[in-house]
């Protein structure tokens, strides 16, 4: 089973954001100790964006990384910029789904460089149906593991994902079917086994 979100950022009223927001009760931005004016409006229309977006967003960056710490600075600084940038952003929703992707796999490659990857083993016999797909998910390419989870988690098109993931539609469809592929063999392996 997923875990339950739990982003570091949050729109408590009167809390402030690690970028030094204070949130009101509404959810509109009182004020901004980073320079610049608060925009009431923009602060308010994120703030619902968090609401109804935010723990499916934690819950898909982390089915890609499989990492907390990774997923609650990228969902957190996705929003933290999207706010930063204002009225330059067009479509917010589209941009925090972007960015917190893009977030979590630089952080992903930087981590990997110093690094060695952990055994990403696990015993999915005493694991339930979804934990041992998420168990299994880990043992696929990143760029697989990202196409199957905005795929068939988030429900985005190929044009989304490959808008997403910065890469060509046909890139996407190669990613999807080797990763259903690949994902099909590894559970099927595990059930022989």
């Amino acid at each position: 089973m997923l875990p339950e979100a739990s982003p570091g950022w949050n729109l408590m009223p009167s809390r402030l954001s690690p970028t030094g927001t204070r949130w009101g009760r509404s959810g509109a931005l009182i004020e901004r100790r980073c320079g610049g004016p608060a925009i009431e409006d923009k602060a308010g229309d994120l703030g619902d964006l968090y609401e109804r977006e935010g723990a499916r967003l934690w819950r898909a960056v982390f089915a890609y990384c499989q990492n907390r710490a990774i997923t609650d600075d990228a969902v957190a600084e996705a929003f933290a910029q999207c706010l930063r940038r204002g009225d330059e952003v067009r479509d917010p929703r589209a941009w925090v789904w972007t960015a917190a992707f893009r977030l979590a796999a630089g952080e992903l490659k930087e981590r990997s460089r110093y690094s060695p990857l952990a055994d990403t083993r696990v015993d999915t016999r005493d694991v339930d149906d979804a934990g041992r797909v998420l168990a299994t998910l880990r043992r696929l390419p990143r760029n697989q593991r990202a196409a199957l989870v905005l795929r068939f988690y988030v429900g985005y098109g190929t044009d989304e994902i490959a808008r997403l993931l910065g890469s060509s539609r046909a890139t996407v469809r190669v990613h999807l079917s080797r990763g259903r592929r690949r994902l099909r063999a590894l559970l099927e392996e595990e059930d022989e086994g």
